[in-house]
């Protein structure tokens, strides 16, 4: 099988969902720089094992995505600085840089979801529908 996920990668998508989870949480708290940070690094750790090793270093030292990883880890800098807010725009801005490739995917991905792809493809009917014309 292509696709096969060992016992690594499931531990990989265990701590990236801890990572969100965590990280979600301190949001949701008022920008907690402990749990931001927590969730930073079983983030970081979650997709080095899913990734491996070398394949995350390729993914932060790529020359395409310099911009992305730089912002990244200046924003995991100021979290651990403790100036969460400006930490979290920066790394929500090199996230978004440093997947930007992995974007057209995902959409994919998402399209073939049964209820999220029909969300997707059609938001104009929804708001329609829920205005009630």
């Amino acid at each position: 099988m292509a696709y096969e996920i060992d016992e690594r990668k499931k531990i990989g998508f265990g701590l990236i969902g801890f990572g969100i989870f965590f990280t979600f949480l301190a949001i949701i708290l008022f920008f907690d720089g402990g749990l931001l940070a927590l969730g930073n690094i079983l983030w970081l750790t979650g997709v080095t094992l899913l990734l491996g090793l070398q394949s995350t270093w390729k993914l932060f030292t790529n020359r395409a995505n310099y911009k992305g990883s730089i912002c990244f880890l200046l924003g995991l800098f100021f979290l651990f600085v403790r100036w969460p807010i400006v930490g979290i725009i920066l790394e929500i801005y090199g996230f978004i840089a440093l997947f930007s490739g992995f974007w057209p995917s995902v959409k994919v991905f998402l399209y073939q979801i049964p209820v999220v792809g029909w969300i997707i493809q059609y938001p104009l009917m929804i708001l329609d529908r829920l205005k009630g014309g």
